[in-house]
C-alpha cells in the first residue's frame, strides 16, 4: 500500500482571497502551485508514494478567507487521510537580505521533525539555498489541525533577489529537494 502524501501548495492564485507574498514580481501561490505539482508528479511516478494535491489546477481558489482557505486543505488531508502533510510555502520580508530555507513543525523529536531534517538537507542541497533551520510553531493552523505529521516549508524569500532568481526560473530542484529527502527519511535512498 503506497505512503500517501498530501501536498498543499500554499495561498490562492494572486487577486483572491489568501493569495500570499509578493515580491520581486513573484506571486507566492504561482510558485507554490508549479513546485507542488512537480512534487506531486514525483510521487505519484513513485509506486511507494500517491499524492494528491490541494490546488489541483493554478486557477484553484480554496475558501473565502483565509481561515476557511486554510480549513479546506486541512480537511482536505485528514478525509482522505493522507499519512503525510506538507504545505508549501514563499518567504517574504521588508529586509531584503534575508534569504534561505525554513521548515515549521507542530513540535520537536516528532516524525515531522526527522521529516524535516531530512528535506531541508536535500532541498537545500539541490535548490542552493541558505538551511535557516527547523522550528515550532504549534500555533500554526495546517500543523494544529492536521492528523498526521505535517510541515510547512518556506522554500525561500521572494523578496531577496537571488532566492527570487531560483524560485522564478527553475523551482523543479526544491521539489527534486524535497522528494529526495523522503526517500532519505524512509530509507530508500543508497548508501
Amino acid at each position: 500500500m503506497p505512503i500517501k502524501f498530501f501536498i498543499d501548495q500554499g495561498h490562492n492564485p494572486s487577486g483572491n482571497v489568501n493569495a500570499g507574498a509578493v515580491g520581486n514580481g513573484l506571486y507566492e501561490g504561482d510558485i507554490t502551485y508549479q513546485t507542488g505539482v512537480w512534487l506531486a508528479n514525483l510521487l505519484n511516478n513513485d509506486p511507494r508514494f500517491e499524492a494528491r494535491l490541494s490546488r489541483p489546477s493554478p486557477t484553484t481558489v480554496l475558501g473565502t478567507s483565509n481561515t476557511t482557505s486554510l480549513d479546506a486543505r486541512v480537511q482536505a488531508a485528514n478525509l482522505w487521510p493522507a499519512n503525510y502533510f506538507i504545505s508549501i510555502h514563499c518567504n517574504a520580508s521588508e529586509n531584503t537580505a534575508l534569504n534561505g530555507s525554513e521548515i515549521y513543525i507542530y513540535q520537536y523529536y516528532t516524525q515531522a521533525n526527522w521529516l524535516a531534517q531530512r528535506i531541508m538537507m536535500q532541498m537545500t542541497k539541490f535548490a542552493g539555498t541558505k538551511d535557516n533551520g527547523i522550528f515550532a510553531a504549534p500555533t500554526l493552523y495546517v500543523l494544529r489541525k492536521t492528523a498526521m505529521p505535517a510541515l510547512l516549508i518556506e522554500l525561500g524569500y521572494l523578496t531577496n533577489w537571488n532566492d527570487a532568481q531560483k524560485l522564478y526560473y527553475n523551482s523543479y530542484p526544491f521539489a527534486l529537494g524535497i522528494y529526495m529527502g523522503i526517500l532519505d527519511y524512509f530509507g530508500f535512498l543508497p548508501q
